[in-house]
């Protein structure tokens, strides 16, 4: 027994149950939720400590041989001999080139779009022409027919009639066409009206039949006013079973003829 373990009564005299009533209470002190609390910690066997660790080092070199071989490749693409500034030089030719890449792309695209608005604007610009050429066209053919229509005589004062031309072009309605003209210059506006008359054979009997006739209302489309000339074109209609033989055309002022022209079907 130590001498730790050796408990005094109260009159100075060693006591062996006050030691063990002692221990007890120790032990119930431990053993209760009061008692500290013990932290367990596994260790790893050395055999596994020993793989991992083997890992590690692997790992390692592995890393250090890739690097190795990205300075080799690296080093085997540049000339012998480059330094860190030809580095820089190098680094700053790649840079230009491709701002000049892109300059050029930018440029590309720029003459593309162009390219497009100058073909659109040809697009548009030849059917502008298509339609000045039929337009040139329809002008050429109002030329020829007026070229018909203008007298020989052109020059010469007064009012005259020229080009005179009618058809049938129904069994009940005449076409007629001609041309009123004022020659020589310095004339004035010429006002007055046209007077068309036929020579028809109606129920076996000839007669004669004016447009317009008097008090109608159609009286207006046969009011002339011009300076130089008038085109004059028009259709009537007839009675049934009337034919006509001739007609001529009247240029009336104030009532009196100022010009008259023939023509017989």
């Amino acid at each position: 027994m130590y001498e730790s373990d050796v408990w005094y009564s109260g009159d100075g005299w060693p006591d062996a149950r006050a030691g063990y009533a002692v221990k007890y209470r120790l032990w119930v002190r431990r053993m209760s939720v009061s008692a500290p609390r013990m932290t367990i910690r596994r260790h790893l066997p050395w055999p596994l400590r020993a793989v991992i660790f083997t890992a590690l080092i692997a790992l390692g070199g592995v890393l250090a041989k890739w690097a190795y071989d990205i300075d080799v490749r690296l080093h085997e693409h540049l000339p012998a001999g480059t330094s860190s500034g030809r580095m820089e030089e190098l680094t700053g030719q790649v840079k230009a080139l491709s701002e000049e890449r892109d300059r050029l792309v930018s440029a590309a695209d720029a003459a593309e779009s162009q390219l497009s608005i100058e073909r659109a604007s040809g697009a548009q610009l030849a059917t502008q022409v298509k339609a000045l050429e039929s337009g040139n066209a329809k002008l050429k053919e109002d030329l020829a027919f007026f070229e018909k229509l203008l007298p020989t005589n052109i020059g010469a004062r007064g009012i005259s009639i020229q080009k005179l031309h009618a058809n049938m072009t129904t069994p009940s309605q005449l076409h007629y066409q001609m041309l009123a003209v004022q020659g020589g210059k310095g004339s004035g506006e010429f006002v007055g009206n046209l007077q068309l008359v036929l020579t028809v054979i109606q129920n076996g009997k000839s007669a004669m039949i004016t447009f317009p006739e008097a008090n109608t209302a159609d009286a207006a489309q046969y009011r002339l006013s011009f300076r130089y000339y008038q085109r004059l074109d028009g259709a009537l209609t007839l009675p049934q079973g009337a034919v006509v033989k001739a007609i001529q055309a009247r240029v009336l002022e104030k009532g009196q003829i100022r010009a008259q022209e023939s023509e017989n079907l």
